[in-house]
């Protein structure tokens, strides 16, 4: 780990063998044994990433999400954790993390996401799935499936 301009909190739990390259913000998230971190990623604080992932650059990784094994995550990839974002509440006051809640989202085991794809929350991407490049995931991804488009939309599935 060249961890050169990285800033990664002491609440990390990092695995063995994790790779971490520059310009990365980790804090309070869990990352598994073996897994890469690209250049210009940032995961927050509750976010789980587990054993042999790749997470390309320029990533975002949002609380709430929990990424299983072996996961291919590509280049620019946006994960969202709330469902109705707003700057200020009701009073015209700037929220606070009492005016929203963390809608979570699960990407299970073996599962591939393309470089530019949108990730909404409260949805779960099936093992060994494939999320298409700039696709934007509104609804559950189903195991071995192929998704692409916006919305994304399953273009193929096997149960291989």
């Amino acid at each position: 780990m060249s961890q050169q301009f990285c800033v990664i909190a002491p609440d990390v739990k990092l695995g063995r063998d994790v790779i971490i390259y520059n310009f990365v913000n980790l804090y309070g998230c869990e990352i598994g044994d073996g897994t890469k971190i690209g250049s210009f990623v940032e995961i927050q604080k509750g976010a789980r990433v587990g054993r042999n992932c790749k997470v390309s650059s320029h990533t975002f990784i949002c609380e709430g999400v929990t990424i299983g094994d072996d996961v291919f995550i590509g280049h620019g990839v946006i994960f969202i954790n709330d469902k109705y974002p707003r700057a200020i509440d009701a009073n015209g006051s700037l929220q606070t993390d009492a005016d929203w809640e963390v809608v979570p989202t699960i990407v299970k085991r073996g599962a591939s996401i393309g470089s530019g794809a949108t990730i909404l929350c409260g949805l779960t991407i099936g093992e060994r799935a494939l999320v298409g490049a700039g696709a934007v995931v509104i609804n559950d991804v189903p195991k071995n499936a192929t998704v692409a488009g916006n919305p994304a939309r399953v273009l193929q599935s096997s149960e291989k």
